[in-house]
């Protein structure tokens, strides 16, 4: 991907969910719920605080998170859907979690 977010905001990819099933019934893909985990893709460089100092994020690429059903702004590049969040708009990050897409 070529595209670098800027200050505090950073590129996720949502994690794809498996097949939805309630009660045995297969939910279509229009129904179902977007996942709220994703893989970090890029980063910004850091928030900046009045003074000037730029702190640098707490979220690294490649990490696993948790963001607000709500979050970020949606982007297409290169074919791909990406979310653009601030930080945040992360809840947390996913320790242990699978380094694949």
């Amino acid at each position: 991907m070529n595209a670098r977010p800027l200050r505090d905001r950073v590129v996720v990819k949502r994690l794809e969910e498996g097949e939805q099933k309630v009660g045995g019934i297969i939910i279509p893909d229009t129904a179902k719920e977007k996942p709220q985990q994703a893989k970090v893709v890029a980063i910004g460089n850091g928030r900046v605080t009045d003074k000037g100092k730029v702190v640098p994020l707490e979220v690294k690429v490649g990490d696993t998170v948790l963001f607000g059903k709500y979050s970020g702004t949606e982007i297409k590049l290169e074919g791909a859907d990406y979310l653009i969040v601030r930080e945040e708009e992360i809840l947390a990050i996913i320790e242990g979690a699978p380094a694949a897409v």
